[in-house]
């Protein structure tokens, strides 16, 4: 190492230099290596320490293959989004016309239950009805066996008066021929 960096005075300046200057201005032995680095490959970009080898080629060939099957699995997987979303718009569909054959069914059962409902109130008014004419025919017919009783007396009354009216006029012709 000591042939590559020989301890001198400039060597110092210089490490201070590299440590103190800013990334930005790359030093001379930085553009060396850059120019060294990019003189190992050739202008297609493959290097040429590889090209004797045969590596690039089946590197190439790998990198090509996986570069298809990525877009392949890219197109696949555009292509499945764009089924999965065609399925999804159709399950959607599918089951909006369900809601609605849902709804539909619900406002029929509504009105069943309402029709329902208004019978039984109808049966249960009339039953309530029944009860309270029940009730007023058991009153009218108490009523109408009470007046029936009362007739009977009036009639019994009416016989006792008319008997005694007889009567009556029967002793007043005994009385009057007893009195001439």
């Amino acid at each position: 190492m000591s042939t590559y960096y020989p301890r001198t005075k400039d060597l110092t300046r210089t490490r201070k230099s590299v440590t103190d200057s800013p990334p930005s201005s790359p030093s001379p032995t930085d553009k060396n290596y850059r120019h060294e680095r990019l003189s190992r490959y050739d202008s297609s970009g493959e290097s040429v320490t590889d090209k004797p080898l045969g590596r690039t080629s089946s590197y190439t060939r790998r990198e090509t293959r996986l570069a298809a099957l990525n877009r392949q699995d890219q197109d696949s997987t555009t292509k499945d989004y764009k089924k999965m979303y065609a399925e999804a718009l159709h399950e959607n569909e599918k089951l909006k016309s369900r809601l609605q054959d849902s709804k539909q069914e619900l406002v029929k059962i509504r009105s069943q239950l309402d029709k329902v409902t208004q019978r039984h109130d109808r049966i249960s008014e009339r039953s309530t009805v029944l009860e309270s004419e029940k009730r007023e025919k058991q009153a009218l017919e108490k009523r109408v066996s009470n007046m029936e009783d009362e007739l009977k007396s009036l009639t019994e009354l009416k016989s006792d008066n008319q008997r005694l009216k007889d009567e009556n006029g029967a002793l007043i012709r005994v009385i009057s021929k007893l009195s001439k």
